[in-house]
């Protein structure tokens, strides 16, 4: 929920059961005992323009962080290593370390963790988990950290968990692919990486269905490498479609800025169940049983990826100083809000009703 503090600033409201309620209140009393909050290192241009989505640099993410721990949830700190989004695709380096070495960009990794970490416990943010790296599929820290320069990419994921322990020594620390049904991919990742790095606690998997497979190729997946591993596994990042009905509207986005979401039924067409109300609802009950169904009991959970990133007017997942930092050309609208757990007016789903009474076994 990285979008929290931006999604009030433009005005999101929510309801359960047709009553307007904190969304915080909402999520506990839909089973939620952990958030997820991403945190980038500089989210701005170096003439101060917002990168948006939230624009979660340490400050924005600590003051989130605060509320959602007051709420009395666990909050997973979501380290990407880059001043924007970092995912198989990019994995850029942060404009202070772009001059970097493979050493420097070692110790830059340590002490950025550190003191992010050191200055959220004082805040006194209830950190239960920490994500050292986000979707390093590719690797991190492009070109020193990009696959197959293990060495380097352990180097650094390893420098990340040092400072982990160094603050919180039970900190739980999870390391996150992409991809979550692609077999080979995890096997020669973690292969890889445990030949090198440092031990961690959780294995995490990002799983869309209209990029990542079919569930059986998640379900065999996981229990393959919670058995070759011996970690537990959660689902860091997972969404289905609710509806196919543009939102663009909401948004107030200009005509050169929508991007005809609606328009992509080839990627639809690859996902077994329907994007409608009732198709999401029915993919969350079945995903869920398949990860309580985990060999050895260790499909610990999962992350809803953004459940209330609803479309209003000022919020979307780039702005242009953010498309110029990553070569993008855009457009910049929400383009997930037809995967959150809210309609398009703020309206609670009925899958968040499946998740309130999901039973495992």
């Amino acid at each position: 929920m990285s979008t929290l503090q931006e999604m009030e600033q433009c005005g999101a409201k929510y309801f359960y059961g047709g009553k307007e309620r904190d969304i915080l209140d909402i999520m506990r009393d839909c089973g939620v005992d952990t958030i997820r909050l991403r945190i980038w290192n500089d989210p701005k241009s170096e003439e101060g323009e917002p990168y948006g989505a939230g624009n979660n640099d340490l400050k924005t993410t600590l003051a989130i962080a605060r509320r959602v721990s007051d709420a009395g949830f666990g909050v997973l700190l979501n380290f990407h290593y880059s001043d924007f989004w970092a995912d198989p695709g990019k994995q850029i380096k942060p404009k202070a370390w772009q001059d970097f070495g493979p050493d420097e960009l070692a110790k830059a990794v340590y002490d950025f963790t550190e003191e992010s970490l050191r200055a959220a416990v004082s805040a006194g943010v209830n950190v239960t988990m920490v994500q050292v790296g986000n979707e390093l599929s590719n690797g991190l820290l492009w070109p020193e950290g990009r696959t197959p320069r293990y060495d380097c990419i352990a180097s650094f994921v390893s420098a990340g968990i040092r400072a982990c322990r160094a603050v919180c020594r039970d900190v739980q620390v999870m390391l996150h692919l992409d991809n979550g049904g692609n077999n080979a991919l995890y096997r020669e990742w973690f292969d890889e990486y445990q030949k090198r790095g440092e031990d961690f606690d959780f294995i995490g998997l990002s799983y869309y269905p209209f990029w990542h497979g079919s569930l059986s190729d998640l379900e065999y997946n996981m229990n393959d490498i919670a058995v070759r591993y011996g970690k537990e596994l959660i689902v860091a990042e997972v969404s289905m479609g609710h509806t196919m009905e543009d939102y663009a509207d909401y948004e107030k986005l200009a005509a050169h800025e929508r991007k005809g979401y609606a328009t992509r039924q080839e990627l639809v067409d690859k996902v077994e169940y329907p994007m409608t109300v009732q198709g999401q609802a029915d993919f969350t009950k079945d995903f869920l049983s398949r990860v309580a169904g985990v060999r050895d009991n260790k499909g610990l959970g999962f992350f809803w990826w953004e459940p209330a990133w609803i479309p209003v007017s000022g919020s979307g997942w780039a702005t242009p100083a953010s498309l110029k930092y990553m070569g993008d050309p855009g457009p910049c609208g929400n383009e997930w809000a037809n995967q959150a757990l809210f309609d398009y007016e703020g309206n609670a789903l009925p899958a968040l009703d499946v998740i309130r009474d999901f039973k495992k076994g």
